[in-house]
């Protein structure tokens, strides 16, 4: 096996570019491991860590590096050369024959320049290098998406109050998913539009809702994410409540929907207090929360994220639900029964396997009262965590996403090598009875993720010799999205996958099949 890199001097692509052509150029049979991130400390410390390089070579942060292990020096020259022309491909523009082609904006200025109607800046660089360009767009009077994460927290905070002081909104750090004026922004699908509007500090949650409401027959006036520390007693929920404020202000907006992990217990008490006096109906959905005020005024709570999609759908639509009653998941009793009848031996426990880390969050909430304790590398108590992430035991539920799982790669929703990986580690666990798994759908993500997930499911059922476990997925996503919902739902139904209307309901049938065979604890 041979293992080198190449640098790309001064040249620029935000992350999920770089993600996707990594996971391209991993993906030919003869590279074993690549990676295509710019050259800062912490990414050339990843890839150190990841063992894609010795040293640090010398670059700097205004470099691309592309670190590539392979069978021989041959396949690693083809990757190269594959990069190459990836990342000097020239974006697919229409033009009148004889125009000429304008060079890109340098900045956000030059950006203005061409495009003088805009109002929004989507920042994607470098954390190091992202609270200064966003303060830059602040200060042209822009909004801004802060795509990037490792922003330094006190960072966050002026860049929200500078904002506030403005009357512009900063969505973010690590705010990946948002839907603006219709046009869906960073990890987001396309759903119609509508009269609900969501503020989010989950992207997969907002992703999840927005597509529910959409799949009932209504729409979305605005999706606004958050960033995952806007909750938190630092920052003080500022994002959030001025986009409730914004939403309540709103003609087209006529239903909120707050999506969150628990916020710090004075920050839910003010964002509850701006979502009483919104005049409009809010639904709350604080995944976890366990010290909630009473609902009213308006305020709706919702215990998970199907629920909160659900009751905004009937408030949206004069209290009228849009299907009868929520389900607890596809299957019967009795259809539970016979499949965990059919697991026999000591297959007994569920393993989730995740690439939404507000997916693994919820469906450990809902697991553990049916199994008792679940194991994790990001676990709902400091006793259920797993000695070693790369290894389940008993019932486990791991967030791949997370970034002890990503260094040195590609984000799951694109690449989902690491996670074929472990589905053929956990079906080859005697105790594994169910695997489940959370397919996303939308912009950003794998462009065909059926294609990637059936053959590892075949592979795996092969490796477990006739007594494999059963794979229980919910797919978020819509019929207008790039990959197709139905497209991607009937390959895995082919392949044997029982899918679930939600990650809620894949999470009670798999806690259902786990109880029906005695895989709970007593």
């Amino acid at each position: 096996m041979a293992r080198t890199h190449r640098i790309f001097p001064n040249l620029y692509r935000d992350s999920v570019a770089l993600m996707q052509i990594s996971s391209r150029l991993a993906a030919a049979p003869e590279i074993a491991q690549a990676a295509l991130v710019m050259a800062t400390p912490a990414n050339i410390a990843l890839l150190i860590e990841a063992g894609l390089l010795d040293s640090a070579p010398k670059a700097g942060a205004n470099d691309i590096v592309l670190a590539v292990e392979g069978d021989d020096g041959v396949a690693i020259e083809s990757a190269f050369a594959a990069a190459q022309a990836a990342l000097t491909e020239e974006p697919d523009v229409k033009r009148g024959e004889g125009t000429p082609r304008e060079p890109a904006p340098r900045s956000i200025e030059d950006a203005l320049k061409s495009v003088s109607a805009g109002n929004l800046a989507l920042v994607s660089c470098p954390g190091d290098y992202a609270g200064a360009e966003a303060f830059k767009a602040l200060r042209l009077g822009l909004d801004v998406m802060l795509f990037s994460d490792n922003v330094p927290l006190e960072t966050e905070i002026a860049l929200k109050e500078l904002a506030a002081k403005q009357d512009l909104l900063v969505m973010g750090p690590d705010c990946g998913t948002a839907i603006v004026n219709g046009v869906p922004l960073g990890f987001a699908n396309v759903v119609a539009r509508g009269d609900i509007g969501v503020v989010a500090a989950s992207g997969t949650g907002l992703q999840q809702v927005t597509c529910l409401v959409d799949r009932w027959g209504r729409g979305i006036s605005q999706a606004i994410g958050t960033g995952g520390r806007d909750l938190n007693a630092k920052v003080g929920g500022r994002t959030m409540i001025q986009g409730i404020e914004a939403l309540a202000g709103d003609p087209e907006t006529t239903v909120i929907v707050l999506i969150s992990k628990p916020p710090a217990a004075a920050v839910a008490a003010r964002v509850l207090d701006v979502a009483k006096s919104a005049g409009k109906p809010v639904v709350v959905n604080f995944l976890g929360a366990r010290e909630l005020p009473s609902p009213g005024d308006g305020v709706h709570f919702a215990p998970d994220l199907e629920s909160a999609a659900y009751i905004a759908t009937a408030l949206s639509s004069d209290g009228k639900p849009p299907v009868d009653g929520l389900a607890r998941h596809p299957l019967s009793g009795s259809e539970v029964s016979e499949l965990a009848a059919e697991l026999g031996g000591n297959r007994k426990f569920v393993r989730g396997l995740y690439s939404g880390g507000t997916f693994s969050y919820e469906a450990m909430l809902i697991l553990e009262p049916m199994v008792g304790a679940v194991w994790s590398s990001s676990p709902l108590s400091p006793e259920s965590k797993l000695n070693d992430p790369w290894s389940s035991t008993a019932h486990t539920v791991v967030d791949l996403g997370d970034d002890t799982f990503t260094r040195g790669r590609p984000h799951p929703m694109i690449d989902h090598r690491l996670r074929n990986e472990r589905i053929l580690r956990e079906a080859q666990d005697p105790e594994t009875a169910v695997i489940l798994l959370d397919v996303v759908l939308g912009y950003g993500a794998h462009p065909d993720p059926a294609t990637e997930i059936v053959p590892a499911i075949e592979r795996a059922r092969e490796a477990a010799n006739g007594s494999a476990p059963l794979f229980v997925a919910s797919v978020t996503g819509t019929a207008r999205d790039p990959q197709n919902l139905e497209r991607q739902e009937q390959s895995l139904r082919d392949a044997g996958v029982i899918l679930a209307g939600s990650n809620a309901q894949a999470a009670r049938l798999a806690g259902d099949i786990a109880c029906a065979i005695g895989g709970a604890d007593s």
